[in-house]
């Protein structure tokens, strides 16, 4: 059966990206090759996860560099699946992630949106 691999995620730099994914987030980074024309191939993902992750990716184009933060048009794009969403929200919260709401508790899960550093949306979720 196939599986998604990997998302890329559009950031202006891969330092400020790892940082915030791995030390705000709590993902880990699973690769960091440099490609030699000044790219990288960088991998990060969620702790244990075995199938998914994000390409974090410098923009090639400047079309590409306005879509930094936008990717979705303001839509939440991104889900993070929890299996301890009170443990994870603190956790982030502590570490300076921005929630835009409370969390909420609806009828398929706990959720809170929350921003990356570039403003691209994401569910905090843990679902019933």
């Amino acid at each position: 059966m196939a599986h998604i691999g990997l998302t890329t995620l559009l950031v202006r730099d891969y330092d400020e990206a790892i940082a915030f994914y791995v030390d705000a987030v709590g993902f880990e980074l699973r690769e960091d090759t440099p490609r030699g024309d000044g790219n990288r191939w960088v991998v990060v993902a969620p702790r244990g996860s075995r199938e998914t992750g994000l390409l974090l990716a410098r923009p090639a184009k400047p079309e590409q560099l306005a879509r930094i933060g936008d990717q979705t048009g303001g839509r939440v794009g991104l889900f993070l699946n929890s299996d301890d969403f009170e443990a994870d929200h603190r956790r982030m919260t502590a570490a300076g992630v921005t929630f835009l709401e409370e969390p909420r508790h609806e009828a398929y899960g706990s959720v809170a949106v929350f921003e990356d550093l570039y403003g691209n949306k994401w569910d905090l979720i843990q679902p019933r």
